[in-house]
């Protein structure tokens, strides 16, 4: 089971990675432009194929990971005929910031067919945040105090509570010091002492969240959650974003290792939670994309704003150059995650 979770988990995400440049194909062919190559995978490769009065060879590697899309005109070095109908470089501005956006958005798009599944499969969770009744991580600093499942949170060194953001005020300033929780369970008052952690992912709290219980939910109630979930995750990351940038919260990253150990226990627990995560990273990958930095597709999005604004393109060999800077940096910081992720993780 182990091994076959570890196989879903990475042609999941060498389906997202298809998806992405699926995006940027066939928008880039409706346009008219002449796409060269769509290339699943990398290293050598085990398999090509140029359909018949097709400009593209399809082909796959023997490493499931990453995909691109070679499209004419876009390699600055390479010269190309003004006359070049099926040239990126020749086409329109609109149709090119459709072509470089089309990834991002196929990323979105598809995000709601996993959450469809997902619900579909599983039923949705719900968070019972108004009883404030809790769940309880395992061997979490409330956990290890005998705080469990359904206990209700009375008070806190003294101070009754009756929401969950009075339990985090009143808790998080005691990062290391023990505090006394009040609880009520079976009908009975209880006195705990757990001490919130102090350092860590966690800082300040004592892991526990609300009550959660499943609910089935219809093919229609799937298909509208299927379409609320995917924004909500947009928001969450610029929301997060936002916070690392006052540096409020500490910058995480992870690499494909760690996804791939992250995602295939989640889908050894549960494959509806599973294809929710998913969904849930397609959505994320969407938004990250068009992020205004360096071999992004929003850096790319950055030189076309600025033809349109200044009425003449940038030189493309300076954005090319300027593109290659930042795939070193994610390259650097791709290596230092993996390194992270293998060696430094517990």
């Amino acid at each position: 089971m182990r091994i076959g979770s570890y196989i879903l988990t990475i042609f999941g995400l060498a389906l997202l990675m298809v998806v992405h440049e699926a995006g940027h194909y066939f928008v880039a062919r409706y346009f008219g432009m002449r796409v060269e190559k769509f290339s699943i995978g990398f290293g050598p490769t085990i398999w090509k194929h140029k359909p018949k009065n097709s400009p593209t060879t399809f082909q796959i590697g023997i490493i499931p990971f990453l995909a691109y899309v070679k499209i004419a005109g876009m390699n600055p070095y390479e010269e190309t005929p003004e006359d070049d109908k099926g040239s990126y470089s020749n086409a329109s501005l609109r149709a090119r910031i459709a072509t470089i956006c089309a990834g991002s958005v196929a990323n979105y798009l598809f995000a709601s067919v996993f959450f469809f599944f997902g619900f579909l499969l599983g039923g949705q969770v719900i968070r019972d945040e108004a009883s404030m009744r809790v769940s309880v991580h395992p061997g979490g600093p409330a956990a290890v105090v005998g705080v469990v499942a359904g206990d209700k949170m009375l008070a806190v060194n003294g101070e009754a509570v009756s929401n969950w953001q009075d339990l985090t005020r009143l808790i998080g300033p005691h990062g290391g010091q023990e505090i006394d929780l009040e609880i009520e369970r079976n009908g009975q008052r209880i006195h705990v002492k757990p001490t919130p952690n102090k350092e860590g992912e966690n800082p300040g709290k004592i892991m526990i969240g609300p009550e959660t219980y499943t609910v089935p939910v219809s093919v229609g109630e799937a298909l509208v959650l299927s379409v609320k979930y995917p924004p909500k995750v947009v928001i969450g990351f610029v929301k997060g974003l936002g916070r690392m940038l006052t540096f409020k919260e500490k910058p995480q990253v992870s690499s494909v290792v760690g996804i791939v150990q992250d995602m295939s226990a989640t889908v050894r627990e549960s494959i509806d939670e599973g294809l929710r995560q998913f969904g849930g990273l397609s959505a994320y990958i969407g938004a990250f994309n068009l992020l205004p930095f360096p071999a992004l597709d929003g850096g790319r999005m950055l030189f076309l704003l600025y033809e349109g604004i200044a009425r003449r393109k940038a030189d493309a060999k300076t954005e090319a150059k300027v593109h290659v800077v930042g795939l070193v940096m994610f390259f650097m910081l791709f290596l230092f995650a993996t390194y992270s992720d293998i060696f430094l993780k517990k």
